[in-house]
């Protein structure tokens, strides 16, 4: 039974569908859609897409599933971070009806048949309604935003650690969690398959850390530090323009993944960090 992992933005309908296409999937043949989590990038295009494949059940985090039921709240989060750019460069979404969604936990499978399952891995730190997804017939583990951001044109991973739910331990230990697992290989959403899964998971641990340490620094040191302060320390610290690439990377890489955001999202965390009660 056939599974779509990650459906994209609104925007990306159309590439989606010409895909499923190529390899043969009409409208009746899809069973199940399955979103990492529910940011635009990610999910954007699950109500379309589940109008398109009728026979689809949706599979989402327990946390996220009633923000494609009714998706106004994200819709509004997310135009206030994108303002203008929103509908070009993403869309919105479209809502999914609820008797077509499955609120899924820790553990939830996702049966394809022949003896063949996807099992979701709780996997909170980028987001509280995150979950990987492991394929334990090839053990290929397909991480979403949990492990960062590699983009092709710039051969760079960085952390995506955007605001409000980025939480440095809760990151950590998803990181170690998907060690523990030993996949075969690992995907990422942006974009695809690495080389070593091990070396890249202590990899994005140690930079994940990395970046927070910079960003306590600044905010130790100034204080008053805002948002800019720290990602312009973020950026003379981690960000290094390769000598050449397509003329439009930088800015498309900015807008996907930008040091702003995730500086935002780590001072938040620090905030939050620094006011929360001592046990």
């Amino acid at each position: 039974m056939p599974a779509l992992v990650e459906t994209g933005s609104q925007s990306s309908v159309p590439a989606v569908l010409d895909a499923l296409a190529t390899v043969g999937l009409g409208p009746g043949d899809l069973r199940w859609i399955v979103v990492t989590h529910i940011h635009l990038d990610h999910a954007g295009a699950v109500g379309d897409l589940a109008a398109h494949f009728p026979s689809a059940s949706v599979v989402v985090h327990e946390r996220g599933a009633r923000h494609i039921v009714d998706p106004t709240k994200l819709i509004d989060s997310a135009s206030r971070v994108y303002g203008p750019l929103l509908d070009s460069l993403y869309g919105r979404m479209t809502a999914v009806p609820e008797d077509r969604v499955i609120a899924a936990g820790d553990g939830f499978r996702v049966d394809l048949g022949n003896h063949r399952e996807l099992v979701l891995i709780d996997s909170p730190g980028h987001a509280n309604h995150h979950h990987a997804v492991l394929d334990e017939a090839t053990g290929t583990l397909l991480v979403g935003d949990a492990v960062g951001v590699l983009s092709p044109d710039l051969g760079v991973l960085r952390p995506a650690t955007p605001p409000p739910d980025f939480d440095l331990e809760r990151a950590t230990q998803s990181l170690r969690r998907f060690a523990d697992l030993r996949p075969e290989r690992i995907v990422l959403t942006h974009y695809g398959p690495v080389i070593d899964p091990q070396a890249t998971l202590a990899g994005a641990e140690a930079m994940l850390h990395a970046w927070v340490d910079v960003a306590a620094g600044v905010m130790d040191h100034t204080s008053v530090a805002s948002v800019d302060d720290v990602a312009a320390a973020l950026t003379e610290a981690f960000v290094v323009a390769p000598t050449t690439m397509p003329e439009a990377s930088p800015t498309k890489f900015e807008i996907l993944n930008g040091v702003h955001s995730n500086a935002a999202g780590i001072v938040r965390y620090l905030r939050r960090k620094a006011t929360a009660p001592v046990e």
